[in-house]
């Protein structure tokens, strides 16, 4: 393999996120219970530390906060916790029913989303942290000692706050359990990381690396789906050992232990110490039970085709739906066409090229929209149509002649796979869009665009 690399920044550093920590971030803001624990224990500490203040009961500022005596206080942070503890009872059951409603009417590959809502998290934050001021002051109560006036006007704040977050809790649920909300949500996190990870590209170009025959594979250390590759770290052990490597799976793939996922060349054609690389290769490669959003551009698109092809389903038949996911489909492949995809190559501190990761192309990301939505909906004209009205917004954005060459395949397609049993007029609706995608193929966009009264822009 050719190492040397006359202009270090034709392969610039992978443009994902590289430190390791970031990673475990992921992973805490997926769970439920990381914040809302960090809360809790944050609010007990600080509970011990107001109980030590235990001013007269005739200090003035202390009247102020707490006017009563140790009874009234005590019944005060009973009745905050009893009623604290009801409330973060409701906010499970909702979030619960909403994780249900997302997996079955939706997509299963929602869950992750609702579970890392930031917003979900403080409100348990609050309510738990809340009740746990209130038992752990009770404790704190003594009749022979003053009333800790701080720990009493703390929860007397709290429980107003718990209140109020509920309500707001509710009103969140309910936006977000809206099929538009969870497109939106969708959209927003891939295009997030679709321009994290690839970088801009007027020409839509692929970069190409020879690949050398032999080379020595290095299998998968475990199974499981990747979840995300730092190349940095693989860069400097493969500099210090003289190796180059091509790593052949991606963040989105499916893996088993002991298939390759990698070869690795040696500079002077000697033995690759496989141990060496393989151990380094597991640490660089996260390897989990489930995709993230982390590196993985092919999720957000898989949600929202997802929740597509659940629309255009016999117990749910909702098109429109199917439509307007197809929209913001769209618009992720619009912003992919003018992205340089493919392969990306990292060099190390001296030029010299080391670690080619592979990359997704144009076809790639086509056939992951186009192809589940035209096979379930090959009866459905709205759904067709809506296909083929993605494609002529692709063609009408598209950067080179490969890519409307992958516009026009597709489009023939979805008429392929158009069932004989529609109705004529039905028919004639797809194969017309069917034109107005030919025709911005053809760099004839007014004429692709032009309708009686918007019928080719609305559904």
């Amino acid at each position: 393999m050719s190492n040397t690399v006359r202009d270090p920044s034709t392969f610039p550093p992978h443009p994902g996120p590289e430190p390791r920590f970031r990673m475990s971030r992921d992973a805490l803001r997926a769970s439920l219970w990381f914040w809302p624990t960090c809360a809790s224990l944050a609010a007990v500490l600080l509970t011990l530390l107001l109980l030590q203040v235990r001013p007269d009961e005739d200090a003035a500022w202390a009247r102020w906060i707490w006017p009563t005596g140790v009874e009234a206080a005590s019944s005060l942070l009973q009745t905050v916790a009893t009623s604290v503890m009801t409330a973060a009872t409701v906010t499970f059951s909702l979030t619960v029913v909403a994780l249900q409603l997302a997996s079955q009417q939706f997509s299963p590959r929602l869950l992750r989303d609702f579970a890392r809502d930031a917003r979900t998290q403080i409100v348990l934050g609050v309510l738990l942290g809340t009740f746990l001021v209130s038992i752990t002051g009770l404790h704190g109560m003594h009749p022979d000692r003053p009333v800790p006036v701080l720990v009493v006007g703390l929860v007397y704040v709290l429980g107003i706050a718990s209140g109020v977050v509920l309500l707001f809790f509710i009103g969140h649920i309910a936006r977000s359990l809206r099929v538009d909300t969870m497109m939106l949500n969708a959209h927003q996190g891939c295009l997030a990381v679709l321009r994290d990870t690839y970088p801009e590209s007027g020409t839509g170009e692929v970069q190409h690396f020879p690949k050398p025959d032999g080379g020595t594979p290095v299998p998968a250390g475990r199974s499981g789906i990747i979840q995300a590759v730092h190349a940095k770290p693989l860069v400097r052990m493969l500099q210090q050992l003289g190796l180059t490597m091509r790593i052949e799976v991606q963040p989105g793939d499916h893996v088993t232990i002991g298939t390759p996922v990698a070869r690795v060349w040696s500079d002077d054609g000697g033995t690759v110490p496989l141990g060496t690389v393989g151990e380094a290769l597991s640490d660089a490669v996260d390897i989990g039970y489930e995709r993230t959003s982390e590196q993985d551009v092919a999720l957000g698109l898989r949600q929202l085709t997802d929740i597509a092809v659940k629309a255009i389903s016999p117990s749910i038949n909702d098109p429109i739906t199917a439509a307007h996911s197809l929209g913001y489909c769209a618009d992720l492949l619009v912003d992919i066409s003018r992205r340089r995809l493919g392969p990306e190559g990292e060099v190390d501190d001296d030029g010299v090229l080391r670690l080619v990761t592979v990359g997704r192309d144009y076809r790639y990301f086509m056939d992951l929209v186009c192809s589940p939505v035209r096979r379930f909906a090959r009866s459905e004209p709205i759904v067709l149509t809506a296909v083929q009205r993605l494609l002529r917004d692709c063609a009408a954005n598209a950067v080179n002649d490969a890519q409307r060459e992958e516009i026009r395949r597709q489009s023939s397609l979805v008429l392929e796979d158009t069932s004989r049993d529609m109705a004529a007029a039905d028919e004639r609706e797809v194969r017309d869009m069917a034109r107005r995608v030919e025709e911005a193929v053809a760099g004839d966009i007014a004429t692709a665009f032009t309708d009686r009264a918007g019928e080719t822009r609305s559904v």
